[in-house]
């Protein structure tokens, strides 16, 4: 039987006389102990903990983090896995052939006395190259989703853990807040000419008055998701209403009305900061930031007169996150809704597993 040779990291497991060749070839996992994976979707790279992932059922698939597809485990091979699994069945595949080779010619000679042709077949020892290395993005740091404990890591927003799909949605809240904030940190480590330019520019301006909009849409989508998973009927209930979450005062009368959450005594004094900060956010949507009736309306202690702008500064934009936390916590926590825990099972091997792929010709 002929015998193959394959470089460190393949484990050839054999023909099945149907022309099926199976082999396992290893992933290295970087220092932190993870692998990279690639969403056959949106492309887009993350990385996973090899021992979490070993841990998993056979039947275990994969979401990506980014865009929720969810998929088997081994389409989620990156680029330079793919490699190394081509690389293996290149091997396999050049010595197939010189086996086949050696057993049709057996190293002899072929010659017709009637021909000048001549045919000779001899063969060397086949010596595999190392197989190709793994150089991916490194991790920034290690996440754990707090329903299954699965580590990994991401490289922008995401909204789903690798194991069991959506996130909570104060975890996703948090980290957009996170974001936001990170954001408005970054103004200023700008060095003092360029931040001169940025603010004559009205960069820093606008950067403030966005952070404001985002942060109104970040407890907006945590307050409708929180809504809709606690409330039956959610759908019917809000039918006709619009973007009620938008109006903090409706925000409130929802919660209080259908889940006996009074959000305004539980937030306290904070909530007369909140009011200033949504009226705020109408007022830039709507109206460029001019003061109108309804922006004073909100906010009776403003000094400022309709037809005057509003002037966003980073403290105010730094205070309406802070305040959107409390509230975003306020909202989720007080009836916290439990999620299934997903908890790795067995130590079953998986020929498809992350640290191996199969290759077959």
């Amino acid at each position: 039987m002929f015998h193959y040779r394959f470089p460190e990291g393949v484990e050839f497991l054999g023909e099945d006389g149907l022309g099926q060749v199976r082999m396992t070839v290893s992933v290295p996992a970087d220092e932190e102990g993870h692998v990279g994976r690639e969403c056959p979707s949106c492309g887009q790279h993350f990385r996973i903990a090899s021992d979490d992932y070993q841990a998993l059922p056979n039947e275990q698939l994969l979401w990506c983090v980014y865009c929720g597809h969810q998929d088997e485990a081994g389409r989620f091979t990156t680029a330079q896995q793919l490699e190394r699994a081509k690389r293996a069945a290149a091997d396999y595949a050049m010595q197939k052939v010189r086996d086949t080779l050696q057993s049709a010619l057996g190293g002899s000679s072929l010659n017709s006395h009637n021909s000048p042709l001549q045919i000779s077949y001899h063969t060397d020892p086949f010596y595999p190259q190392p197989l190709p290395g793994v150089s991916e993005e490194r991790l920034v740091r290690e996440r754990s989703c707090p329903a299954c404990r699965f580590r990994y890591a991401v490289f922008g927003e995401h909204r789903f853990c690798p194991v069991c799909g959506q996130l909570p949605a104060l975890l996703t809240a948090l980290d957009s807040l996170a974001a936001e904030t990170t954001r408005l940190d970054a103004l200023t480590h700008v060095p003092a000419a360029q931040h001169a330019e940025l603010r004559e520019s009205g960069v820093i301006d606008r950067t403030c008055v966005d952070t404001i909009e985002n942060a109104v849409g970040i407890v907006e989508n945590l307050a409708r998701r929180t809504f809709g998973e606690r409330v039956p009927g959610a759908e019917d209930i809000l039918k006709g209403r619009g973007q009620v979450f938008q109006r903090l005062d409706d925000l409130a009368d929802l919660f209080l009305t259908h889940l006996g959450i009074d959000v305004r005594e539980r937030i306290g004094p904070t909530w007369t900061e909140l009011q200033e900060s949504w009226a705020t956010r109408h007022v830039f949507t709507h109206c460029d930031g001019i003061v109108d009736s309804k922006y004073l309306t909100s906010v009776p202690t403003s000094t400022l007169k309709e037809g005057q702008r509003l002037i966003v500064t980073e403290q105010m934009a730094h205070r309406v996150l802070r305040d959107a936390e409390l509230l975003c916590r306020t909202i989720a926590e007080v009836f916290p809704k439990s999620r299934p825990q997903v908890v790795p099972e067995g130590s079953k091997r998986k020929a498809a597993r992350e640290d191996e792929f199969s290759a077959w010709n």
